[in-house]
C-alpha cells in the first residue's frame, strides 16, 4: 500500500506528529516530525510506503526504531542508522512493523555556522548525521522521550546557535530571507537577476549562496516551492484553484512543470483523484 503525500492527507496528518519549530528557528526549520505507526500493523502486516513530492531543503533522520528502506529518486538504501536526506528528488520510504522515525526538516541548517558545509555537495544520495549534529544531541534524541521533549531539546539547541552567530552571516541571511518572501507573495517567476540587485551583488554571486545553503540553484529553488503549492492548492481547494496566480500562462505550461515534478505513477493516480471530484 502506497500512501502519497498532498493526496493522501489524512494518512500523514493522523499518523505522524507534525509540529513548527519555536519563532526564533522558523527562518532555518520548517517543522518537526516523528512517525506513530504502532496501530497500523494490524491493517498493513506486510508494511506499507510513504512516498513524498520533491521539496527544497533536507532532512535530518533519526531511526528510533528497527531498519527500514528509502529510495531516493530511483535509488534505494538500506538504512539502519541516522541520516541526511537532500529533498530535491521525490522519495519514498517502505515502513515495517518496529520502524520509528523522528525527522527535523530543514530549509537551511544552522550547522553552516559553524563548520565549513558545502550542500551542493551533498546530492542524490543518503549521507550520514554524524558529521552534521553533535553526538550527544543524537544521542539525547534517542533517550527515551517524548515527541515534544525532542522539539524542545532541538528548538533550546538551534536557538543557541542561531542567537550566538545572529546577524554575522550575510549569505545565510539572503537566502532564508528570500525563500520566505517568495512563499508569502507567491513572487517565483522574478527573474533571479532582479533578486540579486535587490542585495547589490550579481546573479552568480547568489547562485552560490543558494547552492552552499541549501544544494539547488536559485532557480530549481524557486521552482519547487512554486509547484508544491500549487499542487496543495489543486487538491485541497480544485474550485479555486488557477495556473495563472503561480505564473503559468496556460494550462499545458502548469501540466508540462507538473510532469517533471512528479513521478508518473503519483501523477496518474492525481489524475484519478482529480477527475472523481
Amino acid at each position: 500500500m502506497q500512501h502519497v503525500e498532498i493526496i493522501d492527507k489524512e494518512h500523514f496528518e493522523k499518523n505522524y506528529h507534525r509540529v513548527k519549530p519555536s519563532r526564533a528557528v522558523a527562518h532555518f526549520i520548517d517543522f518537526y516530525w516523528q512517525t506513530k505507526f504502532d496501530h497500523l500493523w494490524v491493517q498493513y502486516p506486510e508494511g506499507f510506503s510513504d512516498a513524498l513530492f520533491p521539496n527544497i531543503g533536507y532532512t535530518y533522520l533519526v531511526n528510533l526504531g528497527t531498519p527500514f528502506v528509502m529510495q531516493v529518486g530511483k535509488k534505494k538504501f538500506d538504512m539502519k542508522t541516522d541520516g541526511f536526506l537532500p529533498r530535491h528528488q521525490s522519495i519514498e520510504c517502505f515502513h515495517q512493523a518496529g520502524n520509528c522515525l523522528f525527522g527535523i526538516k530543514f530549509k537551511i541548517s544552522p550547522i553552516i555556522f559553524e563548520k565549513k558545509v558545502d550542500f551542493s555537495e551533498y546530492n542524490d544520495a543518503i549521507f550520514p548525521l554524524s558529521y552534521l549534529l553533535e553526538k550527544q544531541v543524537l544521542n539525547n534524541l534517542k533517550q527515551p522521550a517524548s515527541f515534544n521533549e525532542r522539539v524542545n531539546q532541538l528548538n533550546s539547541y538551534y536557538g543557541a546557535i542561531i542567537k550566538k552567530f545572529e546577524g554575522s552571516v550575510l549569505p545565510i541571511s539572503i537566502v532564508s530571507e528570500i525563500i520566505d518572501n517568495c512563499s508569502k507573495t507567491m513572487a517565483f517567476t522574478e527573474p533571479v537577476e532582479n533578486i540579486a540587485a535587490k542585495y547589490a551583488i550579481s546573479s552568480r554571486t547568489l547562485q552560490r549562496y543558494f547552492e552552499k545553503c541549501t544544494s539547488l540553484s536559485t532557480k530549481k529553488t524557486l521552482q519547487i516551492l512554486r509547484i508544491r503549492k500549487a499542487v496543495e492548492q489543486m487538491t485541497g481547494d480544485p474550485a479555486n484553484f488557477n495556473f495563472n496566480h503561480y505564473g503559468y500562462y496556460d494550462y499545458s505550461h502548469f501540466y508540462k512543470h507538473l510532469q517533471q515534478f512528479l513521478p508518473r505513477v503519483v501523477l496518474q493516480k492525481l489524475n484519478r483523484d482529480f477527475n472523481h471530484r
